[in-house]
């Protein structure tokens, strides 16, 4: 076991339930996906971490934001950003501007501010946003029947800042069930 995983479970992210079963498997199965689809380490650790603050969808929080300095001692200031933003996403206005703008705004529902984030952070959050639906997916056909189309759809609009890894799984584990 390593070093990140065994920290988070220490802090207590194993007592979590989650959509299919607890949040610790959810997460380390978002992190392997991310390593399945060649995301860089940041990007992997992001995804072990990734609801860390709670998000839009989760409310459970294992950490209050007032720790984001001890997430970050663990597994590094970049990777804490894309858990910070992934974490404070207002995902209904960010996901609905994919296909209708170059660049969407990004909407931190924490800080109620909006702005426009880099490249490569935005290419995170989808990856980091289809490795968690698909983690889900994978492991909960009734997830798939009730959430499945808006989901490709989703994906099909933020295909410009998905990896081929990550198209191609999608495209199985969605498409395949619905």
């Amino acid at each position: 076991m390593d070093e990140k995983f065994r920290q988070l479970i220490e802090l207590g992210a194993g007592e979590f339930e989650h959509v299919d079963g607890s949040l610790i498997a959810h997460l380390e199965g978002t992190r392997c996906l991310l390593k399945e689809w060649n995301a860089a380490d940041v990007l992997q650790d992001a995804g072990l971490y990734h609801a860390a603050y709670g998000t839009s969808a989760f409310t459970p929080k294992v950490f209050d934001l007032t720790q984001r300095d001890e997430v970050a001692a663990v597994i590094g200031s970049a990777a804490e950003n894309i858990v910070y933003h992934y974490c404070a996403c207002d995902r209904d206005a960010f996901f609905s501007q994919f296909g209708q703008v170059d660049k969407p705004l990004f909407y931190d529902r924490i800080s109620n501010k909006k702005s426009l984030v880099s490249n490569t952070l935005l290419q995170q959050l989808c990856e980091l946003t289809a490795a968690n639906e698909t983690e889900i997916a994978i492991n909960n056909p009734d997830f798939v029947t009730q959430h499945g189309v808006e989901l490709v759809d989703l994906f099909k609009r933020m295909q410009h800042f998905l990896s081929p890894c990550s198209q191609r799984k999608i495209q199985h584990v969605f498409t395949s069930h619905i």
